[in-house]
């Protein structure tokens, strides 16, 4: 009780006078009685940043349907799509019309005047403060001017509005203040915007999304097993610092490693091409650093027993004379014998050669201050799991055993199991950002861990890097991707994290969804949703679209299917926006208001300690 006296001595401090409490009362009950503001869920980004930035810029298809709602049956379908390209891309758009002549003060007066009305129409669900905060500084005063026009009597507000839009044009400060209000109209069309993690690997450019992504006013991020790898390579965990560079070379995008985050190749591609006698550099180099790899796994599996991994030691089981490994049962033909750093009485031990190299990538990692820079935005960005406005979202999945039970892993003699394994996972990955031994191996099996929850496979590397046959490239998932089909199994795993509303959703990325193959995004009888629809052009043929996004606003619920981004160029130049499909999840009825939301909880406890100020003797 004391402690919330001294609360209620600071707020008094905030609000000295009675009147000024219950102009805070007015103010925060009014707020509670808007419309909720529109999410924007996104999930498995793989390092796409075109496709991301199109998206982000379009806000899936949000700013298009505004503009068709307020000049359907005004402007042309060729207007309105050049009107939303000139939203999504005003610098380049700008300087494309200048170039063909486009551009004149009577193109200004128009557009500005449409840009206005798409403010004003996006800024109708916010308060007047909230709006005038998220305008850019420098015309802050005149937006707020221009999209809270009111007409009255005599005209004057109309002269008096007429004559800003003239100054700005007589001044030539046209293209700045354009660029001002399609900033605020991308801002407005998204309140928060959540990623459902693995933002890196595949696509070359996941040090631009992040860069993206750290200008962006609202956003958290749900850990995906991709990102769990370039933060475990930056606390320094070895095997982590082989499996992003090998990733790397896989996909071909090396460069973000040596442009990005000035990482080094180079010792490693005079090493390879030292030890192995491939004819292709490439080939070389992917077999040095999976070995380093295999070597490193081993080393790791045989320290965490808890982690129940013993079936992936797979290099003792080679047999170089016959060409085979040994897996169960069976043995499957090798597709190299050539191992020259592998000492088969101590096979997972690094020579001094690849110890040398570990070390140079070791320094390289840590010492990086742009990784360093993103590294602690995931960290002030993300957590394993969120539950946010009644809905749970996470990467990967909760793990469950055969029957659909809860599972987990036992740590020194503690089992752990269903959110609270969720929770332990988290304090690992923020252990590890400490230094802690444990805590910064524990970042692998968070990668790599059948019961990981944010993996939930057998990852079959080896495998997939050294054996003929594909019939063991085959990854087993956790029963979890199984019983999510069933209702009964979502309502559980929502109930564990003390969700109970009828409207509360799973949303999960991680497995892409084969579109082309008739699977659904949305599962359970609408209790799950998996929005990762492959971003990544590597998965376009297999999910047969370019990913999936959710709109949850103040309506419901739209899950968006888009089809591939072909280029920014082609979008400047034939306004080529992504082409989606959208299919409602729910209709909200009544209208979700903020009331209904995380914020409106910490708006109502506001406002009763308001009301506890005002019948106290502080």
């Amino acid at each position: 009780m004391k402690e919330y006296d001294k609360y209620l001595k600071l707020l008094k401090e905030k609000y000295p006078t009675k009147q000024s409490v219950y102009r805070e009362l007015i103010n925060l009950n009014a707020i509670m009685n808007l419309p909720k503001g529109t999410e924007h869920f996104m999930s498995d980004l793989h390092g796409e940043y075109d496709a991301f930035y199109h998206i982000i810029n379009n806000c899936s298809g949000v700013i298009k349907e505004k503009v068709a709602m307020l000049y359907g049956d005004e402007l042309t379908v060729f207007e309105q799509q050049e009107l939303c390209t000139l939203i999504y891309y005003p610098r380049e758009k700008l300087s494309k019309l200048m170039d063909e002549n486009k551009v004149n003060d009577e193109w200004y007066r128009n557009v500005l005047g449409q840009l206005i009305q798409i403010a004003k129409l996006l800024s109708s669900k916010y308060t007047r403060s909230k709006v005038r905060k998220a305008m850019p500084a420098d015309f802050a005063y005149i937006i707020d001017e221009l999209i809270h026009a009111q007409k009255d009597e005599d005209d004057n507000r109309s002269v008096y509005h007429r004559q800003i839009m003239e100054t700005i044009l007589s001044l030539h400060n046209g293209d700045e203040f354009l660029i001002a209000l399609t900033d605020l109209i991308k801002r407005l069309a998204v309140d928060h915007l959540h990623i459902l993690g693995d933002i890196y690997d595949r696509g070359p450019h996941a040090d631009k999304i992040l860069d993206l992504l750290m200008e962006h006013h609202s956003v958290d991020i749900q850990w995906g097993n991709h990102d769990i790898l370039w933060m475990g390579a930056f606390c320094g965990n070895p095997v982590c610092m082989a499996l992003v560079v090998r990733n790397n070379i896989k996909y071909k995008t090396m460069s973000i490693l040596e442009n990005g985050y000035g990482i080094s190749l180079r010792f490693l591609l005079q090493f390879a091409v030292k030890t192995y006698s491939d004819k292709n550099v490439d080939d070389a180099v992917y077999k040095a650093i999976s070995v380093i790899l295999f070597k490193l796994e081993g080393q790791l599996i045989k320290r965490h027993p808890e982690y129940r991994m013993e079936g992936r030691l797979l290099l003792d089981k080679m047999d170089l004379d016959k060409g085979v490994v040994r897996i169960g049962d069976n043995e499957y033909f090798l597709n190299t014998t050539e191992f020259p750093t592998i000492d088969m009485n101590n096979p997972y031990e690094l020579t001094m050669e690849e110890m040398f190299l570990m070390g140079r990538f070791r320094a390289d990692f840590i010492n990086s201050t742009v990784l360093e820079r993103h590294i602690n935005f995931l960290y002030d960005k993300g957590n394993i799991y969120k539950i946010h406005n009644g809905n749970l979202l996470f990467h990967g999945c909760v793990p469950l055993d055969e029957q659909g039970v809860f599972d987990g892993i036992v740590v020194d003699g503690k089992s752990y199991t269903g959110r609270e394994y969720l929770d332990y996972c988290e304090s690992m990955v923020r252990q590890a950002r400490t230094g802690d031994s444990d805590a910064v191996d524990f970042m692998w099996f968070l990668w790599a861990g059948h019961k990981s929850p944010l993996c939930g496979r057998v990852i079959k590397t080896f495998e997939r890097s050294m054996i003929k046959d594909e019939k063991t490239w085959h990854e087993p998932t956790n029963p979890y991707y199984r019983f999510y089909h069933d209702e009964k199994t979502c309502n559980m795993i929502l109930h564990e994290f003390g969700l109970f509303s009828p409207e509360s959703h799973i949303i999960n990325g991680h497995t892409p969804v084969k579109t082309i193959e008739g699977e659904s995004p949305i599962r359970a009888n609408g209790k799950l949703l998996v929005i990762d629809g492959g971003f990544s052009k590597a998965y376009h043929e297999t999910t047969g679209i370019a990913g999936y996004t959710l709109i949850f606003n103040s309506h419901g619920m739209r899950i968006k299917a888009h089809h591939p981004f072909e280029s920014v160029y082609k979008a400047l130049r034939d306004n080529k926006d992504i082409d989606s499909e959208s299919e409602i999840v729910y209709t909200a009825n009544p209208r979700i208001l903020v009331k209904d939301t995380e914020n409106g909880k910490k708006i109502h406890d506001e406002i009763e300690d308001l009301k506890t100020l005002l019948e106290s003797d502080i």
